[in-house]
């Protein structure tokens, strides 16, 4: 399965893989429009790609997209919900349907964390929320991230990089 870095072509795609993010459980709890008109939902991938903003995109061998993975940094003023503080990029995950339960995720969630120990400036850390009942808990702890705090219905996690991280032991 190719890897690649997200880009500003991507946007559309991305989108899609934030509606399958939010309807993580097979139900179609959201639709795109609604994530759009979501103040919370658009702020990871609203004028995307910012600088800063990074990404990874699982593709087929014949150019199918299969996920995405990217993060984003947001403000105190204008969080995510998983937000830790803006130095933090909160990341995004989704697999689309017809693709999940392959190793997808784990590839994407590795090769992100890789492309954040790797940028100029190197990304200390990474948050994420995981909505309670969301297998994906599994794949996030198994990286090394941590229960840090509760966000309504959903945990707040955090992964460390570096030395006492995954990618430096």
């Amino acid at each position: 399965m190719p890897l690649r870095p997200a880009i500003a072509g991507d946007a559309d795609l991305l989108w899609r893989v934030l509606l399958e993010a939010y309807n993580w459980n097979g139900e179609q709890r959201f639709h795109v429009e609604e994530l759009v008109a979501d103040p919370y939902a658009a702020r990871y991938l609203t004028d995307w790609p910012r600088e800063g903003d990074f990404g990874v995109v699982a593709e087929t061998d014949t150019g199918e997209p299969i996920g995405a993975a990217w993060a984003r940094n947001l403000s105190e003023d204008r969080p995510g919900y998983g937000f830790v503080a803006p130095d933090v990029p909160e990341l995004t995950l989704g697999v689309l349907p017809g693709h999940r339960g392959r190793g997808h995720g784990r590839a994407l969630m590795e090769e992100l964390i890789r492309t954040a120990a790797e940028r100029p400036t190197p990304v200390a850390r990474l948050s994420l929320s995981v909505e309670d009942g969301n297998p994906a808990v599994r794949l996030y702890t198994s990286l090394g991230f941590t229960r840090v705090g509760r966000n309504g219905d959903s945990d707040t996690m955090v992964l460390t990089l570096g030395a006492n991280g995954p990618l430096g032991t």
